[in-house]
C-alpha cells in the first residue's frame, strides 16, 4: 500500500508588542510542521507561505 503525502500545519499568529506611535503592525507567526514536529517563529505571512510550499513541494 502506497504511503499517504500529507503536510499539516499549526498556524498561531500574536500581535506582538509595539510602541503606541508605531503605525505599522508586527506580527509573530508560530508554524508547526506536524509531520516533523518542527516549529519556526516567523514575522511575515509571505515567510510563512514561502516555507509551507517548500515543504509540500519535498513531499
Amino acid at each position: 500500500m502506497e504511503q499517504s503525502k500529507v503536510a499539516s500545519f499549526v498556524v498561531r499568529v500574536q500581535l506582538t508588542e509595539t510602541e503606541k506611535n508605531e503605525i505599522i503592525k508586527r506580527w509573530r507567526i508560530k508554524v508547526t510542521h506536524v509531520q516533523e514536529d518542527v516549529e519556526t517563529i516567523y514575522e511575515t505571512f509571505e515567510d510563512v507561505m514561502s516555507m509551507m510550499k517548500k515543504t509540500v513541494e519535498d513531499l
